[in-house]
């Protein structure tokens, strides 16, 4: 007979792995709408020099490794400084400690969702777990 903690031991690293993939899909996007207009939110003429254009490289090329889970727990470490600096450059002088408030919410949340990951890894489903990596 199965007990619980077999269950949590087999879906836990499955889990996670979804968690990722999701994840690293939705932040991928925000790098896509800003170099390829897909989803189409009214990027034009975003310069790969510049801030927005390291934003995309970065939601981008990050995106794609978190999705393959590629040298994850790197990768995770980078995109999670990279959404910590976001919301202290474009959303804390609007209100510091309200992310509610100032539009912050979703840089909080990728910020400590890549923190996460960095420190757990990719868990299932990953070219790293693939490796032995993971």
């Amino acid at each position: 007979m199965q007990t619980s903690n077999d269950f949590f031991a087999v879906w836990a690293p499955r889990a996670q792995a979804l968690m990722r993939i999701v994840v690293a899909y939705v932040f991928m996007q925000h790098g896509t709408a800003k170099f390829f207009d897909i989803p189409s939110l009214g990027f034009q003429g975003i310069q790969l020099f510049s801030l927005m254009g390291l934003a995309g490289v970065l939601e981008i090329a990050g995106g794609l490794l978190m999705i393959l889970g590629l040298f994850t727990r790197p990768v995770a470490f980078i995109l999670s400084g990279f959404m910590a600096v976001a919301y202290f450059m474009a959303h804390a002088p609007k209100a510091f400690l309200s992310p509610l408030q100032n539009g912050g919410e979703p840089a909080v949340l990728y910020c400590f969702v890549f923190l996460f990951f960095a420190v757990a890894g990719a868990g299932a489903f990953s070219i790293d777990a693939a490796r032995g990596k993971a």
